[in-house]
C-alpha cells in the first residue's frame, strides 16, 4: 500500500539505493518531472517536488525499470515485491 509520506519516499530511497541506479535531486524543465538516464543508471528528479510529488516519480520510474534485487536487504526486497504486485494489480 502507498502511503504518501516522508517515511515511504525514505523507504524508497533506500531501496534504490540498494540497487545498481543512483538517485538525485536536481532542479530542471523535465517535462515528466525526472530524467532517466539508462546508460549510466541514474535517475534525477525534480528538487522541488512536494513529497507526494517525489513518491510518484519515483515510482512511475520503478514501473520502466528492472531492478536488480541480488544486493537487496530482506526489507527492500519486500517492498519491491509489494510494489511489483500493486502494479500487477493496477494493470487488471
Amino acid at each position: 500500500m502507498i502511503k504518501y509520506t516522508h517515511q515511504y519516499l525514505v523507504k524508497l530511497e533506500e531501496m534504490l539505493a540498494e540497487s545498481d541506479y543512483f538517485l538525485r535531486y536536481e532542479k530542471g524543465n523535465f517535462k515528466s518531472g525526472y530524467c532517466l538516464l539508462r546508460d549510466q543508471k541514474i535517475m534525477i528528479v525534480n528538487k522541488f517536488f512536494t513529497t507526494e510529488g517525489k513518491i510518484n516519480v519515483l515510482l512511475e520510474i520503478l514501473k520502466n525499470v528492472t531492478l536488480d534485487t541480488t544486493k537487496f536487504s530482506e526489507k527492500s526486497k519486500k517492498l519491491y515485491e509489494e510494489l511489483q504486485q500493486e502494479e500487477v494489480s493496477s494493470n487488471s
